[in-house]
């Protein structure tokens, strides 16, 4: 006796299923598969608007005309608890001070300064009071207050962390306040009065000898940027004797080597032979790795100690904001300290804080397109998102305002080309061997660096409050 067997799929109704269901016959199907995607991918508009500049040997030398300004640092302190001291050797950053080098002396001036706090809305130093004393800004911002052409204040700057007035009372020549200083938020600062000054300098010869030296010796002229005067003549007529001149440079001018970026991108042989259809597993290793090592690239360009734009604005480039978040005068204010200011960049956050300030004021700015896209502007001036540029732990940031080109004496981006094994400008991937566990191993690398050829080629808008403001 024959017995048959049937046997019948049921739907997810319950219902007899009446053809092939999808699942199985998926089995049967080719996939379509997308390539690896990776979300650390983003605009890296730096990369984008820096040009790079060829440099040959590995290193790139920034000559400039000699400058002969001195003490234009911030000074620096250390705290314990609420108690804030100057850093001695840090008081060098006071122009009277700068080539003196006696830590001893220093350190007793250092142990002289008297700490004073000062509420928001108070002033720190009043405009006609005597100048009998140094203030050292250690923590807060405040306004430095005058008098504008028709008697109206007007505000002269802003002082932060690190800032100081008064410095000239160590030669004797401090007078009375020509301004106010004015907190506007709660302020820590440390002052040194005449009398404590005086007491260092009569128990130090070498103190008293320096001031001296410093007060009466003749000053080499030199323009507002404090390079060397080149002398010339101009409006005369007749045979009058034309002066004589020449231009200097600096002795000792900057050299920007080449930094890297590597990393060892390592693949199984039996994953590159046996797995590499539709796609090849090396190349997309490969193209994912060096997406990586471009965004470092572009981090290390902002956030690196030597070379990243954020440690080698001068500082008489960095300004604060006016009131904590980024605003329309904030903005200006960047972009008036130099000529052809072409790029803004910021943190993403930052930008909606800005248009934050725009909706308050009632300004729509409009944007511009640049490289095919159309991005934010203030004043026909791209304003383009790095997500590189670091948010601080008071949730404040920066915005970049820059010059670009060596035409224009601006900031570049330097990498060498041509280098062995090179599959992008400046980026090589070598093979370096089947070790004894079958793995292939590429060393891919990146060199690159940055250069800021003038001072005014780079500003800083720092201290930027990104965070929602509540009222």
């Amino acid at each position: 006796m024959t017995t048959s067997m049937e046997t019948s799929s049921v739907s997810a109704d319950g219902q007899p299923q009446q053809s092939l269901a999808t699942a199985a016959a998926r089995n049967l199907a080719t996939t379509t598969k997308s390539v690896p995607q990776m979300q650390g991918i983003s605009s890296r508009w730096l990369l984008r608007v820096l040009p790079w500049v060829q440099v040959s040997a590995g290193t790139y030398r920034v000559n400039r005309r000699l400058t002969h300004t001195l003490g234009d640092g911030r000074v620096e302190f250390v705290t314990t608890g609420a108690e804030i001291r100057v850093i001695p050797t840090e008081l060098r950053e006071l122009p009277q001070l700068r080539a003196f080098d006696d830590g001893e002396v220093l350190a007793a001036l250092a142990d002289r300064f008297v700490q004073r706090e000062v509420a928001a809305g108070y002033p720190i130093v009043e405009a006609g009071r005597p100048a009998d004393e140094v203030v050292l800004i250690a923590h807060g911002k405040a306004d430095k207050l005058g008098t504008g052409k028709y008697g109206a204040p007007t505000v002269l700057a802003v002082l932060a962390d690190g800032d100081y007035v008064g410095q000239d009372v160590l030669t004797g020549d401090g007078g009375d306040w020509p301004f106010t200083v004015k907190a506007v938020t709660s302020c820590s600062v440390l002052t040194l009065s005449r009398q404590a000054l005086e007491a260092v300098t009569g128990r130090s010869r070498t103190l008293r000898a320096h001031l001296e030296e410093f007060r009466t010796a003749p000053r080499r002229p030199q323009n507002k940027h404090g390079e060397a005067n080149i002398d010339l003549a101009s409006g005369h007529v007749g045979e009058p004797e034309l002066p004589g001149t020449f231009v200097d440079y600096e002795l000792a001018p900057r050299e920007y080597e080449l930094s890297v970026a590597q990393t060892v991108l390592r693949v199984h042989t039996r994953v590159a032979d046996l797995y590499n259809n539709p796609m090849s597993q090396v190349e997309e290793q490969l193209r994912l790795t060096v997406e990586a090592l471009r965004e470092r690239q572009e981090h290390e360009l902002i956030n690196n100690r030597e070379f990243g734009l954020l440690h080698n604005a001068d500082l008489k480039q960095r300004i604060h904001t006016r009131t904590g978040p980024p605003t329309p005068d904030d903005l200006d204010e960047l972009i008036s300290r130099r000529r052809k200011t072409q790029f803004l960049l910021a943190h993403p956050s930052a930008i909606a804080a800005f248009g934050r300030e725009c909706n308050r004021r009632g300004i729509y700015p409009t944007g511009v397109d640049f490289q095919g896209q159309h991005v934010r502007a203030w004043r026909g001036i791209p304003l383009l998102p790095c997500n590189k540029i670091p948010i601080n732990g008071g949730r404040t940031s920066s915005i970049l305002a820059m010059r670009t080109g060596e035409a224009d004496q601006g900031v570049v981006a330097l990498h060498q080309t041509g280098i062995p094994d090179e599959i992008q400008p400046g980026l090589n991937v070598r093979f370096m061997g089947i070790n004894e566990k079958a793995i292939i191993s590429y060393l891919v690398s990146a060199y690159f660096s940055a250069a800021v050829l003038v001072p005014d080629a780079l500003g800083i808008l720092e201290d930027v409050e990104i965070g929602h403001q509540v009222g």
